[in-house]
């Protein structure tokens, strides 16, 4: 596994520290895991941008509310 390097502001890291040895952890420990859990959140917009129709309609849907596109109304939408 590679490494790579996190800047973290001096009063985060120190807190962070703190936490880990209350917990009897490493620091790694809990960066992976809250990348982890970071990932598994935005799994679902990493679905969708890995399907170029879903970008396609993304698209078009942000150009239609930055516009000045007329948007319908409810009774429109169930009829």
């Amino acid at each position: 596994m590679s490494t790579v390097n996190v800047r973290i502001p001096e009063d985060k890291r120190d807190e962070l520290k703190v936490i880990a040895s209350l917990e009897r952890r490493n620091i790694k420990e809990i960066l992976t895991e809250l990348v982890e859990e970071y990932i598994e959140r935005h799994q679902e917009t990493l679905d969708l941008l890995s399907r170029p129709e879903w970008v396609d309609v993304i698209r078009q849907g942000r150009a239609e509310v930055t516009g000045d596109v007329k948007g319908k109304s409810l009774d429109e939408l169930d009829g």
